[in-house]
């Protein structure tokens, strides 16, 4: 098979693609011929030994994939042979093939395109996590948050605009903070009732949120950080939330005064160590959320598209902040 190897920590053009034996097909496994992989900006942190979790070295990056069964290990039920699946995988997902878990496969709809599956993982179950699992909201009842604000960061991006469509399925009224006019309004696209302009400055962030919400915001969603998350802080209402979801524009400075302020509240999301530490309850909350995809409910964009050969760019793309949206790599 062909692979993208990260030999040593480092610069993202010192991915190599290169051929490798196939990985061995072990009890409980299936080999997936890898039709696509979803690219994260986690996996360019990770590529640089930027992130908290160090790999071991050499690895091949890449943690979800969508694949076609193409053998399945002797206790396996062979009847799955040919199916399109997802699988999450860790690592290893930037590569023709793959070998993956029996029991962690995901059937998807055939409404789903393979570019929407393989891109929307980490991003929807981020937000999936946040808004469900640590804010409590309930999504059977979205009606709940009819009079609520959601303001989203980062929102041309794939977490950012993953925030946005859950948000408005769970009933949230979203402002959409992005870099460009074509990220403002993929958001717009995804249901937001406004988009704010985050190259106006951090102040005109936040004050327009104020004024959009009429007086203040319920939640604030920000996968940025650094000041621009500091200052929005300011934007929240009484017992507001600020979900902290990552830190692209480094780590905030958050004042504790501005905090106990009108009881705001502040809730870490870490949704890569719960789904580790609780993998059977992450599979249930991936299928819940593949659900309500094939019902419509959810819509994940489709994704921008590079060759495997091409991987190091993806990752520089993303860096840089030059793509909206998501993006997969397709085997060349």
């Amino acid at each position: 098979m062909r692979a993208v190897v990260c030999k040593e920590f480092g610069p993202l053009d010192g991915l190599e693609v290169v051929d490798l034996d196939d990985p061995p097909l072990l009890i409980g496994h299936v080999r997936l011929r890898v039709l696509a992989s979803g690219v994260n900006y986690v996996d360019g942190l990770l590529v640089q030994g930027r992130y908290q979790i160090k790999p071991v070295v050499p690895f091949v990056p890449g943690m979800e994939v969508v694949g076609e069964i193409v053998e399945v290990a002797g206790d396996v039920d062979a009847k799955i042979l040919g199916a399109r699946v997802l699988a999450n995988l860790g690592f290893g997902g930037y590569a023709t093939h793959a070998v993956a878990r029996a029991d962690r496969l995901v059937a998807l709809p055939e409404s789903m395109t393979t570019g929407q599956a393989a891109s929307f993982l980490q991003s929807y179950l981020t937000g999936w996590f946040a808004f469900v699992q640590r804010l409590g909201d309930d999504p059977a009842n979205a009606a709940a948050n009819a009079d609520r604000w959601l303001l989203v960061l980062g929102a041309g991006g794939g977490v950012g605009l993953a925030a946005v469509d859950i948000g408005v399925a769970l009933g949230y009224r979203v402002i959409a903070a992005a870099s460009s006019a074509d990220k403002r309004q993929l958001a717009l696209d995804r249901g937001a009732v406004h988009a704010v302009d985050v190259s106006l400055g951090d102040d005109a962030v936040k004050e327009a949120a104020k004024d959009l919400s009429g007086g203040g915001i319920d939640v604030l969603y920000d996968p940025v950080g650094g000041s621009l998350g500091e200052v929005c802080l300011r934007a929240l209402r009484e017992d507001g939330n600020y979900l902290v979801i990552g830190f692209v524009g480094g780590i905030p400075k958050l004042p504790a005064n501005q905090i106990l302020l009108r009881n705001r509240r502040v809730t870490g999301v870490d949704w890569g160590a719960w789904a580790t530490r609780n993998p059977e309850a992450n599979t249930a909350m991936l299928r819940e959320v593949i659900g309500l995809i094939g019902e419509g409910r959810l819509s994940p964009v489709e994704p921008a598209v590079y060759p495997l050969s091409r991987a190091a760019d993806a990752l520089a793309d993303l860096d840089a902040r030059r793509v909206a949206g998501k993006v997969i790599l397709l085997p060349d």
